[in-house]
């Protein structure tokens, strides 16, 4: 065993006292660190206390069952290993374990020599063998990915479906919530199509108010309108020979959703202003964060246009259904923050990544990212802390913890007015950078203009550098 697998340690739960002791002599001579608990309960404790690398647990236990705490652990930190050990040779309790989250089932009397390579296989599986590499690795490999960051099954999935419809010419339509990455899969497709040598044009049709969407997608000759003193080219014409990705197409008013299916179907468009029509050779790409379906049945989005796009649906998984990706994610963000800020960033303290892989996450990785941001600004040593996390994470945790940094002391345990919590984080986002409000909006996630509007609001000041 290698010097980096000696340090790990084992939490061994077994409420037979001369087993749980040959365990604990075995794993000692294997040279890990043991911890030990008499029964579920007692290792649902030692869990929440962190610093257990992996659990080898038995099943028939009288406070708490192994398949209980089984539960109960995977619910609260999914990342540590669980390793099951029963007596009764049952196929049916094997499957209910592995249905729950445990690595691997072994039956009693263990077989010692394969307990200590199921334990190291369990530790490599779960990267707590050379992790810093591992890390490097996988941020490598995801940086040739355009920027996806992810391995657990949900993201093979996706990058399986982007890998098998990116070389087509087929339209896509990518959905998921906000904040999931819909932008990095057009991309994706963009790079690994025969088109990735032509432009890849990105409208947000959300951005832009209707009175202008029309020019903006197809352009416009000199005089066509008031304040049209030139020719314009469109974005379908910009995008000629490569991809037109259309952002937020659920937010596409009626109107224009007609002239953009007629261009889809002839391949062809009619600037304002102009008396013929031109042709193009754009592949469309659209995203959403609603559901066009149901759109569809409301009677804000057209059932043509819908089935025109939806040639090929490709979801993007919110981060809660992949939490196995949140160290990842959170390590490529802490690499990135830390060179963008002169700071020198090892990582991120046990209890720190448990509240990370423990919260929901409703922006997902963008609200990850800023969060990663926030704690690397806030952090006054080499390893990001619980204090530097927002408060949303740190309210989310079901043990005590220290408040974080930027929160305020807390007048009572009741709830508070939503004017006095939004008040507390842009006064800690504030402090945090120094006072660049440029900086403290994003941080925050929000326009300039909307943390100007804010401070006056709240009487802060006139938002003014």
């Amino acid at each position: 065993m290698r010097d980096d697998e000696r340090k790990a340690t084992v939490l061994v739960v077994d409420d037979d006292p001369g087993h749980r002791l040959t365990l604990l002599t075995l794993a000692r001579s294997w040279g890990y660190r043991t911890r030990e608990a008499a029964d579920g309960a007692a290792a649902l404790a030692r869990v929440k206390e962190g610093g257990n690398d992996i659990v080898l647990m038995d099943v028939r236990m009288a406070t708490m069952s192994g398949l209980e705490a089984l539960k109960k652990v995977k619910e609260y930190n999914p990342s540590v290993p669980v390793l099951i050990m029963t007596a009764y040779s049952s196929v049916e309790s094997a499957v209910e374990a592995l249905r729950n989250g445990a690595y691997d089932y072994l039956v009693k009397p263990l077989d010692f020599d394969d307990l200590k390579i199921t334990l190291a296989r369990a530790l490599e599986h779960a990267g707590l063998k050379n992790e810093n590499e591992t890390l490097k690795k996988k941020l490598s490999e995801a940086g040739d990915k355009g920027g996806i960051v992810g391995t657990g099954a949900a993201m093979r999935e996706l990058m399986a479906m982007v890998s098998m419809v990116a070389p087509t010419e087929a339209t896509v339509l990518v959905t998921g919530e906000s904040g999931t990455g819909k932008e990095l899969v057009a991309r994706m497709l963009h790079k690994g199509s025969p088109r990735a040598g032509g432009p890849l044009v990105v409208v947000n049709s959300a951005a832009i108010t209707e009175t202008l969407l029309e020019s903006e997608l197809f352009g416009h000759e000199k005089g066509a309108f008031t304040g049209a003193d030139r020719r314009r080219e469109g974005r379908f014409a910009q995008a000629d020979g490569g991809t037109l990705f259309l952002d937020e197409i659920g937010e596409m008013p009626l109107s224009m959703q007609a002239k953009l299916l007629r261009a889809i179907q002839d391949r062809e468009i009619q600037p304002l202003g102009g008396d013929r029509p031109r042709k193009v050779d754009a592949r469309i790409i659209a995203a959403t964060n609603r559901d066009l379906s149901r759109e569809v049945q409301a009677g804000r989005f057209r059932e043509d246009l819908f089935y025109r796009l939806a040639v090929v649906t490709i979801k993007v998984p919110p981060l809660r259904e992949r939490v196995e990706d949140v160290p990842l994610l959170a390590s490529h963000f802490l690499a990135r923050f830390a060179e963008k800020n002169r700071k020198t960033a090892k990582g991120f303290t046990p209890m720190a990544m448990d509240m990370l892989l423990k919260y929901s996450w409703p922006g997902n990785v963008r609200e990850l990212e800023n969060a990663v941001e926030r704690a690397v600004i806030l952090m006054p040593g080499e390893h990001v802390t619980e204090r530097e996390l927002p408060r949303p994470v740190v309210d989310a945790w079901p043990g005590e913890t220290p408040a974080p940094l930027s929160a305020a002391p807390r007048e009572s345990a009741g709830p508070r007015p939503l004017d006095d919590v939004e008040r507390d984080a842009i006064l800690g986002a504030l402090e945090a950078v120094g006072g660049n409000k440029s900086e403290a909006a994003r941080v925050l996630g929000i326009t300039r203009k909307t943390l100007h509007n804010k401070l006056k609001r709240y009487g802060l000041g006139s938002g003014e550098e």
